[in-house]
């Protein structure tokens, strides 16, 4: 298990995203952080329904009203507490979740298959 430092949790707004790369199966992928009513979760950044990213390098994860996490590429939209897919072509299926700590205000990724 490694813990890696992805930023101060202050510095992540309510409905924005910080991304940070991380290693699946030897290959470099990245995983992003949101807040969403107030509440700090991580997700490996792959739409389910093809492995592709979310959010075309953008940063940018939510639907316009900032309710739901969007896949750019399909419209594949998820609950961001849950990452459940609600709508779209991987409807029923889930993001990939993944363990992050706030230790002394900076929130940590806990790769446990490291």
């Amino acid at each position: 298990m490694t813990k890696t430092k992805i930023a101060a949790a202050a510095d992540i707004a309510e409905g924005q995203a910080v991304t940070f790369p991380l290693s699946r199966n030897g290959r470099p992928t990245q995983g992003f952080v949101i807040r969403f009513q107030g509440q700090l979760v991580a997700y490996e950044n792959q739409c389910r329904h093809l492995p592709l990213r979310l959010d075309y390098e953008s940063g940018d994860f939510f639907t316009r009203d900032r309710q739901h996490i969007i896949c750019q590429t399909h419209n594949a939209t998820y609950e961001p507490l849950t990452g459940l897919c609600i709508r779209g072509p991987c409807e029923g299926l889930s993001l990939k979740p993944l363990k992050i700590e706030v230790i002394d205000g900076e929130v940590w990724f806990i790769d446990e298959f490291r």
